[in-house]
């Protein structure tokens, strides 16, 4: 695969340009570029550039409006509700996130419920932040449909990632964020476009077989639960809280109601926000560092985050395939 060598900096005006040219104003466009930008930082190219075309995709058919400004609402003592107004995901939770992390410090757990947005970022930017500021994060949203219930070959459920995000003051928090898939979508979409299979297990063809080439899997096919019915009753609770909690819509009716231009459709993402000084009180950090210090004992083991935090540590340029830059790069002229 030929890549080409871009700065964090060359990828953040890579990306902002691109938006802008395409129907993003300057607040909007900034923060979806920092938002690609971190993730080609952390390593998660599943979320950064290659998700550009499609952002591209939904300004350019107005599913998005590249210059929306959501507006929040205060619904109860500990909940904030967030109206995207077609907005892009990153753009909803520059709202919505200093304010439920306020709340939660206020009254020790606070929940943000965020209606009519378009996700197609990681999630762990959002509990990353809410750790950070000393609080347990949890975060999840639904998709369009492209995972089988276990024992089903057609799909229901979207890839319905979460995330959960531990504070540790003084060191970076204990972060993961998982598709509920045995395999996030972009990352069978990267496997597809580098040629590389998937390990089986991950998805069915069209024909509803087993099958490692992930084209079969991404082109007609289905993907996986991870870890067969377990999976299949988080990625059910997923729908539940993203979707009928948040008064927002099932994976099958996000289907039903999209364009397919390719960009991230419209739906909800809950977020909980607690405090671990209102509900433990002192001395919880040290408690759960024992924890972890057992956890790091053992052979072989690393705490969630950790990759991606040592690869936010390079701060050099970062390899992007370059097929994939030329063709962002077409997208404003």
């Amino acid at each position: 695969m030929a890549t080409v060598s871009l700065s964090l900096d060359e990828i953040y005006n890579l990306a902002k340009k691109t938006l802008l040219f395409n129907g993003c104003d300057e607040e909007n466009a900034s923060i979806l570029s920092n938002t690609i930008m971190r993730a080609e930082r952390d390593g998660s190219l599943s979320h950064g550039l290659f998700r550009l075309p499609a952002y591209t995709a939904a300004l350019k058919s107005k599913k998005v409006n590249g210059k929306a400004r959501p507006t929040i609402q205060n619904i109860a003592s500990s909940v904030l509700k967030v109206l995207g107004n077609n907005a892009f995901a990153p753009m909803v939770l520059s709202v919505g996130l200093p304010a439920v992390i306020e709340l939660a410090k206020k009254n020790g757990v606070a929940i943000l419920a965020i209606t009519n947005s378009h996700h197609m970022a990681a999630l762990w930017p959002e509990t990353e932040a809410i750790a950070e500021a000393g609080l347990v994060g949890f975060a999840c949203t639904s998709y369009k449909p492209a995972v089988a219930p276990a024992g089903a070959t057609k799909p229901l459920f979207g890839t319905n990632p979460i995330s959960f995000a531990w504070p540790r003051p003084g060191q970076t928090p204990v972060v993961y964020d998982m598709a509920t898939a045995s395999m996030a979508m972009g990352e069978v979409q990267v496997a597809a476009r580098e040629g590389h299979k998937v390990s089986l297990g991950t998805g069915l063809n069209k024909d509803g077989k087993e099958t490692t080439n992930p084209s079969e899997i991404a082109d007609g096919g289905v993907l996986l639960p991870f870890g067969g019915y377990k999976g299949s009753g988080i990625a059910m609770m997923v729908e539940l809280l993203a979707g009928a909690l948040l008064g927002e819509w099932f994976s099958f009716e996000t289907k039903e109601h999209d364009n397919n231009d390719g960009g991230p459709p419209k739906g909800g993402e809950f977020i909980l926000a607690m405090s671990p000084d209102k509900i433990a009180g002192p001395n919880w950090d040290k408690h759960a560092d024992e924890f972890f210090i057992k956890m790091k004992a053992m052979d072989g083991v690393r705490l969630p985050g950790e990759r991606r935090h040592k690869n936010r540590l390079d701060k050099g340029p970062r390899q992007i395939n370059k097929e994939l830059v030329e063709k962002i790069k077409g997208l404003s002229n």
